[in-house]
């Protein structure tokens, strides 16, 4: 269980960072995801793609992987009213079936719940 735990954080983490890297090569896109009530839509896909990427970064390192576990699920919670902003709004976003534009929003909480993973301490061997 250790060795999978060690590459799906990997596979997290790279996941994360390769996303906030989209942030900056898409940025249009990005801009559109993001619900007309939040102020400075660009500073805020900016602010995100950095965070990702800072995040997913650190959590390929065990000795971050608790503080990187938490900051990954708080922005997971913070960009969820831009994924519910898609699925309600899929006249934006044609090149998505709105099926699918609801159907990621489920897959927010599996993202969380993978983080999750990474802030609990491994379980220790018990030496008596």
């Amino acid at each position: 269980m250790p060795t999978l735990k060690m590459l799906s954080r990997y596979l997290l983490g790279l996941l994360f960072v390769a996303a906030g890297i989209n942030h900056f090569w898409h940025t249009p896109f990005y801009v559109a995801m993001m619900p007309p009530y939040l102020p400075a839509p660009l500073a805020l896909v900016y602010f995100s793609g950095v965070a990702e990427i800072g995040l997913g970064a650190l959590l390929l390192f065990a000795r971050w992987q608790v503080l990187a576990g938490w900051g990954l699920i708080a922005l997971s919670v913070a960009v969820f009213p831009a994924n519910v902003h898609m699925a309600l709004h899929p006249e934006l976003f044609t090149q998505f079936s709105p099926t699918g534009l609801w159907l990621r929003l489920p897959l927010q909480a599996v993202v969380i719940a993978w983080a999750y993973w990474y802030t609990r301490p491994a379980a220790r061997a018990l030496s008596r």
